[in-house]
């Protein structure tokens, strides 16, 4: 008999004191902060209800990475009259450029809310991971995706950018290999207690939240391990990881889901949300919540897993 769902993981989650940043993980701190503010305090709450914010932070996304080598490009579609967008900035590869890797994060924020670590954050964590691989040839694909309309009422809905995105991506038969959902990655706490768990897991993990999540239905599987087993090998930051059913409470939630849904390998990077944020979906979530040091950390880990998974020869998803 299968297990319903698998929490051992390659390799160990690091343990220890966190060592110093290095010079450019400082540099990095400092720009994961500076998106977060911009976005979330000079643009504020972002949704359909609040469009020249969507706008303000498709523009402030572009100009970026307007200098980054690489492509911009649009995906537009309607809702109640209104005109909304994905953004792609596509960085092709050479060898391999048909193998193509989707690092996605939704930048609309629920209503009432200015959304820093929901999900500032994980534009923040795009535009870093972008500029930082753009500097490296690389064989894969890799597109830096911000998807509109993740949150309700939009949510696992035909409005869902990311759906509509990967619907249209299988309608093109684009091979997708991975998809990375960057998803409320900026709140860490080494209190225990910090961290909780919907039933049964809390029975495998750690009660102190300072941890990255790794996150796949049963069909991602390969992709959690080879992901995780990087990150640990990588970087010394503590870390956890979950391959089960869907339908399970909070494997699902976020764009990742939408990939599913089209039968592509995906994973959530996530500090866990609402298990661990106490702000999630209220209009506390701002900037000065987050945990800025352990985000670069994080940050920096993940794009030795984008870097590995766009060179590795011998990786393909079953």
């Amino acid at each position: 008999m299968w297990p319903l769902y698998y929490t051992d993981m390659p390799g160990e989650s690091y343990c220890g004191p966190l060592i110093s940043l290095s010079q450019h993980d400082q540099f990095l701190m400092q720009n994961l902060q500076r998106h977060v503010n911009i976005i979330a305090t000079d643009i504020g709450e972002r949704n359909l209800w609040h469009p020249k914010a969507l706008q303000q932070t498709v523009d402030y996304y572009t100009s970026e990475l307007e200098n980054s080598n690489g492509t911009i490009n649009f995906q537009e579609y309607t809702v109640n009259g209104k005109s909304l967008k994905n953004v792609e900035f596509e960085y092709q590869g050479l060898e391999l450029k048909d193998e193509i890797i989707i690092i996605g994060a939704h930048y609309d924020s629920v209503m009432g809310s200015s959304g820093a670590n929901d999900n500032a954050s994980g534009i923040a964590a795009l535009i870093e991971l972008a500029k930082i691989l753009t500097k490296h040839s690389i064989p894969r694909t890799v597109k830096f995706v911000a998807f509109v309309n993740e949150e309700p009422p939009f949510f696992q809905s035909k409005y869902m950018g990311s759906w509509i995105y990967a619907k249209t991506a299988r309608s093109r038969r684009e091979n997708i290999i991975a998809m990375f959902s960057l998803e409320t990655i900026g709140y860490y706490s080494n209190e225990k207690g910090s961290q909780r768990y919907p039933f049964p897991l809390g029975l495998s993990y750690p009660e102190t939240g300072n941890f990255l999540a790794f996150v796949g239905n049963l069909r991602s599987k390969n992709l959690v391990y080879k992901s995780i087993e990087t990150f640990r090998k990588k970087a010394a930051f503590p870390s956890e990881g979950i391959v089960a059913p869907q339908w399970m409470t909070g494997i699902g939630w976020s764009d990742q889901w939408a990939f599913w849904q089209e039968n592509y390998p995906a994973i959530m990077i996530t500090d866990t949300a609402p298990f661990r944020y106490k702000y999630y979906h209220t209009s506390e979530d701002t900037p000065e919540k987050l945990s800025y040091e352990s985000f670069a950390r994080a940050v920096s880990g993940l794009f030795h897993v984008i870097i590995e998974l766009a060179v590795s020869v011998t990786y393909h998803e079953t």
